[in-house]
């Protein structure tokens, strides 16, 4: 007959454990960058923390957004991704797209709540700094 004993009792984390969530983690971050968006959210759909971050404190969204994934950055936010959330430099996701001129990673994070006026520099100093009016429209 079987027992109820938890199966991990005694289990003690090894190198090879840790290894492979490293692993695990910067293929997670290169299918944020990349926009590989099924894989991703099939992840995070499994348990991966949408907010999970890497040594520079990036967000999946921030480098999907960074990289102009609009459906990447859609499908996180849609999974509760935090639009707010800035890496170790201050830098916002939004930040990061009026940056590198992401019109529709923009407004999808505009639309989702970001805040224009957030990290360092803000999006709306970028945006200023870039020459980009038409940015600040969306933000009045």
């Amino acid at each position: 007959m079987g027992t109820d004993q938890d199966s991990t009792a005694g289990h003690e984390p090894r190198a090879a454990d840790a290894a492979d969530l490293t692993e695990l983690a910067g293929r997670l971050f290169d299918m944020a960058r990349t926009g590989d968006r099924d894989t991703l959210v099939a992840y995070v759909d499994a348990g991966v923390p949408v907010n999970l971050r890497n040594q520079s404190g990036d967000t999946l969204l921030m480098l999907a957004a960074y990289h102009g994934h609009a459906g990447t950055v859609e499908a996180l936010i849609q999974r509760g991704a935090d639009v707010g959330l800035a890496n170790d430099k201050g830098q916002t996701p939004l930040a990061g797209a009026v940056f590198k001129g992401h019109d529709d990673v923009v407004a999808a994070l505009v639309a989702a709540g970001a805040d224009p006026q957030a990290g360092t520099p803000s999006a709306a100093q970028a945006a200023t700094m870039f020459g980009r009016a038409d940015y600040t429209g969306l933000w009045g």
